[in-house]
């Protein structure tokens, strides 16, 4: 029996998800003892130190039990914490979790999905998986959305959805509030605004979370990035109230367990650590900017990593790197990024400085 032959031609002809080289890898492959990595976009500080009281106090006897599939505790803080009515609000395991739902609730073989490239790579998963079509649009030389070519795109292809990150993955802006306004109140579809990133544009002063007022929009964020949850896996979105009906029929049972939606809660309210995260990266993306200027062109962030061009190729920059113990992610498989492109997550100051003595070692030298 050919079990292949089970599998659908749209998972056969994908290629798997790549994430970063793990640290236990570049260990073995070089033989080195001490890795920093920088390469997954992960918060360097961790997350609030009172999430840590959380665990003390649950009974694991509850562990037998189903938590809620929209635990009250946790939209309420996310109520808090973004000012979106909890009533519009839905959560998942990660905003991966999120999305999979909404392409499960919106997208139909052959729909069409408006893209700006290049951009987060799971989006092109979900089309994939789903049997839509891609429509992909290359950005501007600043790597922000050229809002009139989506517009005039959507006019003629008539998407579902389009999706917009900001800040994107791997670029690091976030986009400009007029283009994303251009293009919500101009096309006759739903979008999708990824704000993975959102606590660190909040900080800069330019998060789009208050797009949530167009009936049109869907908002996802994550507990992932400056609130250094990635491993509890627990995203949530606001959308229209009619849509979250809808929404309730097609999401996973229980998609949050409790320990996770407790934890989270805790850090969402936890401001004074979550200010201490962006105040530090902010510091730190700066001055980590400044000094790579030196030998490499550092494109604009608002969020915790730097878009970075390198002469020659990306791969062999980044193996320059990994052989000193640095991890840094090859922006090479970003469809539409080319080869000469690098994404480097903002760590502490002390990662920043092994960082830069390593730069300094392989231009200088």
């Amino acid at each position: 029996m050919e079990i292949g032959n089970f599998v659908r031609d749209e998972i056969k002809n994908m290629k798997p998800y790549e994430p970063g080289k793990s640290i236990d890898y570049v260990k073995k492959k070089y033989g080195i003892t001490r890795v920093i990595k920088l390469a997954s976009n992960e918060n360097p500080y961790g997350p609030s130190p009172l999430v840590s009281e959380v665990f003390k106090k649950i009974d694991i006897k509850e562990l037998s039990r189903y938590p809620e599939t929209f635990p009250s505790e946790l939209l309420e803080a996310i109520e808090e914490h973004t000012e979106w009515p909890s009533e519009r609000v839905v959560v998942g395991a990660g905003m991966d979790g999120v999305m999979e739902t909404i392409f499960r609730l919106l997208i139909d073989k052959g729909d069409r999905v408006i893209l700006p490239i290049p951009t987060y790579q799971y989006y092109h998963t979900l089309i994939n998986i789903s049997g839509a079509k891609g429509i992909f649009i290359e950005r501007k030389e600043d790597w922000r959305i050229d809002a009139e070519k989506i517009i005039e795109v959507a006019e003629k292809e008539k998407p579902k959805l389009i999706f917009i990150c900001s800040p994107n993955n791997p670029t690091a802006a976030a986009e400009n509030k007029e283009d994303v306004k251009a293009i919500v109140e101009s096309c006759d579809t739903l979008v999708f605004i990824d704000e993975a990133y959102g606590e660190y544009a909040d900080f800069d002063g330019i998060s789009l979370k208050n797009f949530f007022e167009y009936d049109n929009v869907i908002i996802g964020r994550t507990m992932s990035k400056a609130f250094g949850l990635a491993n509890l896996r627990v995203g949530y979105a606001v959308l229209n109230e009619e849509l979250k009906k809808e929404y309730l029929k097609a999401t996973t049972p229980f998609p949050v367990s409790t320990i996770s939606a407790l934890v989270a809660s805790t850090a969402l309210r936890d401001r004074n650590h979550l200010n201490f995260v962006l105040k530090n990266n902010l510091s730190e993306r700066e001055r980590l900017k400044v000094k790579l200027s030196k030998w490499l062109k550092v494109f604009p962030s608002n969020s915790n990593f730097l878009f970075v061009r390198v002469d020659g190729q990306s791969k062999t920059f980044t193996e320059e790197l990994m052989k000193r113990g640095i991890i840094i992610r090859d922006c090479s498989s970003f469809y539409g990024c080319g080869y000469n492109y690098v994404r480097i997550t903002v760590g502490k100051k002390e990662e920043n400085d092994v960082l830069i003595s390593a730069l300094e070692s392989i231009f200088e030298r």
